[in-house]
């Protein structure tokens, strides 16, 4: 009996909700190569980011009168959403997410002045971007022995993020 009791593994205890998100991630996603991880999914928020941006934004009168309609967007609302989402779980993690959704947000503009000065359209850029890094994702969780589900893929990409910079974190010994 005791030596079936010692093979069980017991899943740890865990002080905060981030922790078990991470724990889960490690568990599921951590054979796989984190670049590969991290390309991915980098290309697939850019991509969801952007096309949410894309989105028409009603043209209200009092913020054309205050000339401040160019700077609200859904993308707006989808960088609070995603922020104090990873607010509530991690704060000092959703500062880095923060800084980094500032660096796409530039990149995006950046794209919306490519396709003013005739370029290709944003929308079909970032939906290219979001596909090939979902396409990432899948074939790279294809590869790893353990059978990957929908919910799974669902939790990497809502989680994964924050769970890559807290790799960065961890190797640069900042605690989060």
């Amino acid at each position: 009996m005791k030596k079936k009791d010692s093979k069980i593994m017991k899943e740890p205890t865990f002080e905060r909700p981030v922790e078990r998100h991470f724990y889960y991630l490690d568990q599921n996603f951590a054979v796989g190569s984190k670049i590969g991880y991290a390309i991915s999914l980098v290309l697939l928020f850019f991509g969801v980011m952007g096309l949410v941006w894309m989105i028409p934004f009603p043209q209200f009168n009092f913020l054309v009168r205050m000339n401040m309609h160019t700077f609200l967007n859904w993308g707006s609302f989808y960088i609070a959403v995603v922020i104090y989402l990873y607010l509530r779980l991690a704060p000092t993690l959703s500062y880095a997410m923060l800084f980094t959704i500032g660096i796409m947000s530039f990149f995006v503009v950046q794209l919306e002045y490519l396709e003013r000065d005739g370029g290709p359209a944003v929308w079909l850029v970032c939906a290219l971007l979001a596909l090939i890094g979902l396409g990432g994702l899948f074939a790279i969780t294809r590869k790893e022995k353990k059978t990957v589900y929908g919910r799974d893929l669902w939790h990497l990409i809502c989680i994964g993020p924050i769970w890559l910079w807290s790799k960065v974190f961890d190797k640069l010994k900042i605690k989060y």
